[in-house]
């Protein structure tokens, strides 16, 4: 795929097969860059992707896969569309809600954010790239080990190796030359990928070590040992094939919940379609036990659907006509008829896949750490076996076959693919792990930020709170009826989304009472909102900015209080120093909130409300979850608290409205409830789809998971290496135990990570 996206050139993508371990996306990395007029270069591990940004007349894209496919890797390009954008959309986010905490701060002037993100589609990689090749191919994806390339290629060199063992046995005068023969055969793919490597500026690779070591063998008279080191590196290849390919599972098990085909109604009559021919605004019909095949809304039937597979809830909802559903969601009940409302290539699932995929560019310190770090510690190694080598013949006369064996031994520990992959490897785990459960992050750096939180700042509505707040009590002035306040407060919200608004606006219908003709609507950011209902000014706002413009009186005053001591919200409604009454509602905290504090706080990590709401409401809905709170915050004091206490500690935002927005940013952790707002969302460093105030400690409770799985295998990784680079110093191991614990180490630390999959960030500790 090719799309203009950098000031002087295109943006590329290509999808990439072979890659096994950390070395391998470096590998890329490095050689694609040195070409000139290439910039911006993405590898991602995992997502088995290639990204780059190439400057007109000087690279095309014959070159980058001429030079890819030279180091051995399968390369074709995504499918083209349109252009890729990261920004965070999250299913649920239709219309922004223009919605901050403020008891009657709402924007009537609303923005339709469409859809941000464009999954761009993976094609089948035709080619296995060049001779010889020995890594991932797609099409063995499926098979049993020994039907794969890679397989194949294990069973060829196991039987050379067989054979020299056959002809040493019956023929020992000749059973070297077997064995040189099994070696030279079995490492001359090997040896090609090594020079393809040098040839672009790479000369510590694990190819070119294994190359000198191996050939480097048969000059001391150790073939059998050569051949033996030959073998097990293709062994190493297999299992590091088969871990990479289990990691990557879970991110392909996310393109399978969508069915392919759909029933299509054209005309009132139906036909099965691919599901990724659907358009926006088509009928599709969906049978009980099906998957809903794309993103819409229900308008005809209603039936409980079943959407674990995309949020993890593991209770059917009841959903009926203008109800939203989500593709690979199940229908568990009763026919529906759907319109389709987003392409497939911007559904949920495409949505979450395109997070996971993209969030391997965010990587996390430590993963940058470890780049660095892997970047010189080839090279030392490879310095130390020349010491080994030279310097034990040269200074004490010690045997010179002795000491290049060791030093052969130690090349072999000199490649840092374990260490290299021990961090994607757990941040892919993580990261499907969480997308299984509703529980979306950006990506290592947020992991890593999420694992260090001390401290959780909660927006109230729509966060702690339903964000469905209702009507509780009218309570007009003097002459005027509760119709009467009804309708001038209605005339005032009409249009709006803001939750307060549409409570008054189901009232007054409720009432049957009709809002009154207005205009001009506008929104006093923090206070309220203005508009022109009949022929002269109404507002609707909150009951200190009523009481500063003559709209209340001290009695209603006094009427508000008691309305907020209760927990309640109230708004004052007025004309021109006419004050026309009250209307007070009340938002019920969610069910969870109380147990996700508590959760919190057993895990060591402090809360507090920050809310645009009046202190009498938010210690109400505080003191009944034993938090501290903030009131009467505009957005910018939100984003000044959030700054102080980051100077202390790692601190997590939770919000979801437009107000919110500035803070999420601050945060070191930003986190959008899947009901919020397009800006919160776009903004927010993750997001929780299932409106849990619970998926907060379970985020955090991944993070660390994630954190110490990454230490465990940072552990092994450089653990392994110290302990064998000692022993093949002192002899005490050779080469064939220092190729498996090389290929051992990037086989256990990718096994470790997997072990993230099974983790169940909900169950408390």
């Amino acid at each position: 795929m090719t799309e203009t996206g950098a000031e002087n050139g295109a943006v590329c993508d290509w999808t990439i097969s072979g890659m096994d371990c950390g070395s391998c996306a470096s590998k890329i990395k490095d050689a694609v860059s040195r070409l000139p007029g290439v910039s911006g270069v993405e590898v991602g591990l995992m997502s088995e992707r290639l990204r780059l940004t190439l400057e007109a007349g000087k690279t095309d894209r014959e070159k980058v896969e001429k030079v890819v496919k030279s180091l051995g890797y399968g390369l074709t390009p995504r499918a083209a569309g349109a252009a890729v954008k990261k920004d965070f959309v999250l299913p649920g986010a239709g219309p922004a809600k223009e919605h901050g905490d403020e008891h009657a701060g709402h924007d009537h002037s609303g923005h339709d954010h469409g859809p941000k993100v464009v999954e761009v589609a993976r094609s089948d990689d035709s080619g296995h790239g060049s001779p010889g090749h020995v890594h991932d191919d797609p099409a063995d994806r499926g098979k049993r080990w020994y039907e794969t390339s890679k397989g194949k290629l294990v069973i060829f060199t196991a039987l050379l190796l067989g054979a020299a063992y056959t002809v040493n046995l019956f023929a020992p005068q000749v059973g070297k030359w077997a064995f040189v023969t099994a070696c030279l055969i079995g490492v001359a793919p090997v040896a090609r990928r090594a020079f393809a490597a040098l040839r672009l500026g790479q000369p510590f690779t694990i190819e070119s070590l294994m190359t000198i070591a191996a050939i480097g063998a048969l000059f001391i008279d150790a073939a059998e040992e050569a051949a033996l080191v030959v073998f097990l590196f293709a062994v190493g290849e297999v299992l590091e094939g088969v871990a990479a390919g289990k990691a990557r599972d879970g991110i392909r098990a996310l393109a399978n919940l969508v069915p392919k085909t759909a029933l299509l109604e054209v005309s009132g009559k139906t036909q099965e379609v691919p599901a990724s021919s659907l358009a926006i605004g088509q009928m599709i019909l969906v049978r009980p036990g099906d998957r809903i095949p794309a993103d819409g809304e229900i308008t005809e039937g209603t039936s409980g659907i079943d959407e674990s597979p995309v949020t993890g809830e593991s209770v059917p909802k009841s959903r009926g006509p203008g109800d939203a559903v989500f593709a690979g969601a199940i229908n568990t009940e009763a026919a529906l008829r759907v319109r389709v409302t987003k392409g497939p290539e911007d559904n949920t699932i495409a949505r979450i896949i395109r997070l996971v995929e993209e969030a391997e560019e965010a990587r996390a310190p430590t993963e940058r750490f470890i780049d660095r770090f892997s970047r010189w510690y080839m090279p030392a190694i490879v310095a130390v076996a020349a010491l080994v080598i030279v310097v034990p013949p040269l200074a004490f006369g010690q045997p010179w076959d002795i000491w290049i064996y060791r030093g052969l031994a130690l090349l072999l520990i000199g490649c840092p693919c374990a260490l290299v992959i021990s961090v994607p490897a757990s941040i892919a785990s993580a990261m499907s792990t969480g997308a299984k459960r509703g529980l979306l992050m950006k990506g290592g750096a947020v992991i890593e930020a999420a694992a260090k939180v001390g401290w959780v700042a909660f927006d109230k509505t729509g966060t702690l709170t339903h964000g469905r707040p209702q009507v509780t009590d009218v309570v007009p002035f003097g002459s005027i009826t509760e119709a009467d306040l009804l309708a001038v407060a209605a005339g005032v919200e009409t249009g709006s989304s803001h939750p307060l608004a549409i409570a008054i606006l189901n009232k007054a219908k409720e009432a049957g009472v009709a809002a009154l003709p207005s205009r001009d609507a506008k929104a006093l950011m923090g206070k309220g909102v203005v508009a022109t209902v009949g022929e002269a000014s109404a507002w609707v706002a909150s009951p200190r900015y009523a009481m500063e413009h003559g709209g209340l009186d001290g009695l209603g005053l006094r009427q508000a209080t008691v309305f907020e001591d209760a927990g309640k919200t109230a708004v004052a409604v007025f004309r021109e120093n006419t004050p026309l009454g009250l209307i007070a509602m009340r938002d019920e905290p969610r069910m969870d909130a109380k147990g996700a504090v508590r959760q919190l706080t057993a895990m060591g990590v402090s809360s507090v409300i920050l809310t645009g709401d009046n202190p009498r409401t938010a210690a109400a809905i505080a003191g009944d979850l034993g938090l501290k709170f903030e009131a009467d915050m505009m957005p910018e004091d939100k984003l000044a608290y959030i700054r102080e206490i980051g100077t202390r500690d790692g601190v997590m935002m939770i919000g979801d409205g437009i107000n919110d927005a500035p803070a999420l940013k601050q945060a070191n952790v930003g986190v959008a409830m899947g009901s919020g707002t397009d800006v919160a969302l776009e903004t927010a460093d993750a997001a929780i789809l299932r409106d849990r105030v619970t998926d907060i400690p379970a985020t955090i409770r991944l993070s660390r998971a994630a954190m110490a799985n990454i230490r465990q295998n940072v552990t092994i990784a450089l653990g392994l290496k110290a302990v064998f680079l000692v022993t093949s110093v002192l002899g005490l191991t050779g080469l064939w135990i220092a190729i498996l614990a090389d290929t051992g180490a990037t086989v256990l630390v990718t096994l470790n990570a997997l072990r993230l999959l099974q983790v169940n960030p909900e169950r408390e500790a």
